[in-house]
């Protein structure tokens, strides 16, 4: 049976390995930019990944909402992420009426990719029109740090 291995994911040109037979080792590169060697090259590049749907909550209680979004707050996976968003959480989620946290938990929830969500917060892309609402300015602000608070912790949880 043929089993091949690609080595990276990135945009540059990889290797395609076999993990069977040396007859069936290929010589193709794979990559997903341009390249001017047209026979040994792959073109497409199209994720093949499946959207995965927002998970969606039926008869939440504004206690519970709160609750789960200070949890995710400080569980990004992500260290940066976690310490804007857990000191942002701590600071504003109790201030924060159902509709806002509607919005910041499409805000944490809705990109998939949380570098994105890293990079909109402090500025180094340009956030989408459909992630630009009051709640990300907040963040945007809160992210600034104009008074010099030490953030290189969570905050505690009670």
């Amino acid at each position: 049976m043929f089993k091949s291995l690609i080595l990276s994911a990135s945009t540059y040109p990889v290797r395609i390995l076999s993990l069977g037979s040396p007859q069936l080792a290929s010589n193709r590169w794979f990559s997903c930019g341009n390249n001017n060697d047209k026979d040994n090259y792959v073109e497409s590049c199209e994720s093949t990944e499946p959207p995965i749907p927002m998970y969606q909550r039926f008869n939440e209680s504004i206690e519970v909402k709160r609750a789960r979004l200070l949890y995710q707050s400080r569980k990004r996976g992500m260290l940066e992420n976690d310490l804007i968003l857990s000191t942002f959480a701590h600071r504003y989620l109790n201030t924060f009426d159902a509709q806002q946290l509607d919005v910041y938990d499409s805000l944490i929830n809705g990109p998939s990719n949380d570098w994105d969500l890293f990079y909109w917060v402090v500025g180094k892309k340009e956030t989408p029109p459909a992630f630009e609402n009051p709640i990300m300015d907040l963040l945007k602000e809160h992210a600034k740090n104009h008074a010099r608070e030490n953030r290189t912790r969570q905050p505690p949880l009670y």
